[in-house]
């Protein structure tokens, strides 16, 4: 083999290092050796058979169930110069017919087949015929029948072992909990296979979860406030409220678009075409949407309602921030979405065990929604990922969750329930606690009950919080054959009878949580000068997109143009230092980038102070095992996106001093170099370090002693990084 990975990853994809487990699953399947594979999304799982494919003889067939979302994935790999097509109904026959030839001669790198047309006889045949360097098995959670993607023909896969026992198989999937991996195992016959199982953490993302009062309103206010201009992606539970949350987001101003099973497949391909190859574009869709969008810059995912399970949750928010930029999981819950979920799990036809399972997975995700600690703690902890500090990005740190002793608003609550008859919903019972002595009250004598009027001491929002927890505590239950009333369960006598003490969260002010909203700007420089070029970057970036006719990302992500402002090359050696850049693309958009940076420099100068061009194959070395914690872990993986301190701060709803602290932390350990977290002349680095050098290392104050030292003229962050890198504790 002339070629290592590493080679391809530079000249074809213009990264500089692998990230993670990506070289060791590479060299598992360049052996021949089977591979289960479970990454999170963005973090590079089809690298893990695309490689391969290119050094292994003969083609990678590739089983994805996204038949409308292939031609995307093959324009994006023919874009870096590989010998990619797919096959599905949508091509005419004689185009069919050519793919075919092509397989046979050995002109092609990778082939993308859904599983149904794999699994017919003809094209086992076709492929008896040519040579297949490995099978890669995408969205492999697809197996699962307990699992909200199952496809039945995905549990026939297993014939390509029986079939093709010498060629390596590796299963890709970004969600599955220890049960799914192992119907993955078993289904799909992959005893033999090397597991690999990536942290399930999204540091990039923040998550948050409101209390839903006026949820299209308060989803208006969230997109103006922080994504106007930005891709996203807006999930409803049916067609008839996306439909209606398009309209309405229209009607604000905003480029959205609906997308459910309902429209035609003419209307799907169109939405979801424009939503690829737009910037600013706002999906309003059902869970019919998103599963293998491969568009890096979607900067939230928002839910008007809940998801059926912590894993579509996972799944779906997943969807934002590919590109490892700051993007944002929104999710707007209340009691009526337990309602509905109840209501759909107890009325399907499926049987009882499978009804068993789903209701614990949506109690799993209660838990989720009520959870008073760490959100990103409990989210990662389902999966069996254990995290000892709080993330520092969601809602719940950045706006810790105050509680309070809800026991005798817990009683009162239930005691309605049972006065009443166990037969009303939570807006009349709340109604009976305030004493509200209306017709429908007084037509059910419910203006004599013991507990009307008794609830005086909280509004009715806040009793609303109450029942709603109530529910997710197990204590109070819907009954879903009564319409949605509220009764009992056992688990309310010890409480009732004053035995058990309940804890309640008090759900946060909306009008005081302006810590946890980040600026518009993260993504784009803040820097005027620095802006006016990412803006003309981006434009060129768009008018050679609709020449190939091909989303803008595909011709260089949001990450290239940044390092583009953040380095200004000039030349096409600088330029192709630059993650992205491979020789392909090079070729083809060197020079018009080229163009752009030398016309800005012309009218606007050229900085003084840039950083150093990266290496051009550096190795950077992996986060693990550094005695780091999971904040600082995120912190630096946002810097070596070529954040500034200012941008992380902003992005992560931190302060810029903690910022530097991390970094020092960082330095201290040997992740990154000073230089690439401040700008110091050798002069004055010189004069620093002596500064240090004349104070004792464990003397009380020493920070201190050197700034005053210095007269001031350097601030203590950048005091504290310097005495980290040259190892004065």
């Amino acid at each position: 083999m002339d070629q290592t990975p590493l080679d391809v990853l530079n000249r074809v994809f213009g990264y500089q290092a692998f990230r993670g487990a990506q070289q060791q699953i590479i060299e598992r399947v360049l052996g021949g050796g089977d591979t289960l594979v479970l990454m999170p999304t963005g973090g590079g799982k089809s690298l893990c058979y695309q490689i391969p494919a290119l050094l292994r003889p003969g083609t990678g067939i590739v089983v994805s169930p996204l038949i409308a979302l292939m031609q995307d994935q093959v324009d994006a790999l023919r874009q870096l110069g590989v010998r990619a097509a797919f096959l599905n109904s949508s091509l005419a026959p004689d185009d069919q017919r050519a793919v075919e030839r092509a397989l046979l001669d050995g002109g092609l790198d990778l082939l993308y087949v859904a599983p149904e047309r794999l699994l017919t006889e003809p094209f086992m045949a076709l492929l008896d015929r040519a040579r297949i360097a490995l099978f890669a098995i995408d969205e492999a959670h697809c197996v699962s029948q307990w699992g909200h993607d199952f496809r039945p023909e995905y549990i026939q896969l297993d014939r390509l072992q029986e079939r093709w026992p010498q060629v390596p198989r590796i299963a890709l999937t970004a969600t599955a909990d220890a049960p799914t991996r192992g119907e993955i195992v078993g289904r799909l016959r992959l005893e033999g296979a090397e597991q690999f199982v990536s942290s399930f953490d999204r540091p990039n993302i923040r998550y948050r979860i409101v209390e839903k009062t006026r949820p299209r309103q308060q989803l208006l206010e969230f997109l103006r406030a922080e994504h106007s201009g930005d891709a996203g992606i807006v999930y409803c539970l049916s067609r008839k409220k996306v439909e209606e949350t398009a309209a309405f987001l229209k009607e604000q101003g905003f480029p959205a678009l609906a997308y459910h099973a309902g429209l035609s497949p003419e209307q799907r391909r169109a939405h979801q075409a424009e939503f690829l190859r737009g910037e600013d574009v706002v999906v309003c869709a059902t869970i019919a949407f998103g599963m293998g969008i491969d568009k890096p810059d979607v900067r939230f995912v928002a839910h008007l309602d809940l998801p059926k399970s912590v894993e579509a949750y996972y799944q779906e928010t997943g969807r934002a921030g590919r590109d490892g930029l700051p993007a944002d999981a929104w999710l707007c819950y209340g009691l009526g979405d337990v309602v509905a979920l109840r209501r759909f799990i107890d009325q399907s036809a499926a049987e009882e065990r499978f009804k068993r399972v789903e209701l614990h997975k949506l109690n799993a995700l209660v838990g989720l929604c009520e959870a008073v600690e760490c959100r990103r703690r409990v989210l990662l902890n389902y999966f069996g990922e254990s995290r000892v500090e709080p993330c520092g990005n969601c809602d719940t740190c950045l706006t810790p969750v105050e509680t309070w002793d809800g026991t005798v608003a817990a009683q009162k609550a239930m005691s309605c329930i049972y006065r009443t008859g166990q037969r009303f919903g939570v807006t009349h019972l709340v109604d009976v606690l305030l004493g509200k002595d209306g017709e429908r009250i007084r037509s059910r004598g419910h203006h004599r009950v013991s507990t009307f009027g008794i609830g005086n001491e909280l509004s009715a929002d806040q009793w609303k919080s109450v029942y709603r927890q109530l529910v997710a505590l197990g204590l109070v239950e819907v009954d879903i054959a009564g319409h949605g009333g509220l009764r009992l369960t056992d688990g309310s006598r010890p409480v009732l009878r004053g035995e058990q003490r309940v804890r309640l969260r008090r759900d946060p002010d909306r009008s005081r949580r302006r810590g946890e909203q980040r600026s518009r700007s993260v993504i784009a420089p803040s820097d005027p000068e620095a802006a006016a070029l990412w803006e003309r970057l981006r434009a060129r970036r768009r008018d050679l997109a609709a020449e190939q006719g091909v989303p803008p990302y595909v011709v260089f992500g949001d990450v290239t143009l940044r390092e583009m402002v953040a380095y200004r090359p000039r030349t096409s050696q600088e330029l192709e230092h630059l993650n992205g850049v491979g020789a392909v693309k090079l070729e083809r958009y060197g020079a018009d980038f080229l163009a752009v940076l030398a016309e800005h420099a012309a009218q606007h100068g050229r900085p003084e102070r840039l950083p150093p061009l990266p290496d051009k194959r550096p190795r950077p070395p992996a986060i693990t095992d550094t005695g780091l914690g999971d904040t600082e872990v995120a912190t630096l993986a946002l810097l070596r996106k070529r954040l500034s301190v200012e941008e992380i701060a902003v992005g992560r709803g931190i302060k810029p001093a903690t910022v530097y602290s991390h970094l020092a932390r960082c330095i201290e350990a040997g992740e990154v170099a000073l230089q690439d977290v401040v700008r110091l002349g050798d002069d004055e680095l010189r004069t620093i370090r002596n500064a240090f050098e004349q104070i004792d290392a464990g003397a009380p104050g020493m920070l201190k002693s050197v700034h005053d030292a210095l007269d001031g003229r350097y601030g203590y962050d950048l005091l504290r990084c310097v005495r980290a890198a040259i190892g004065g504790g």
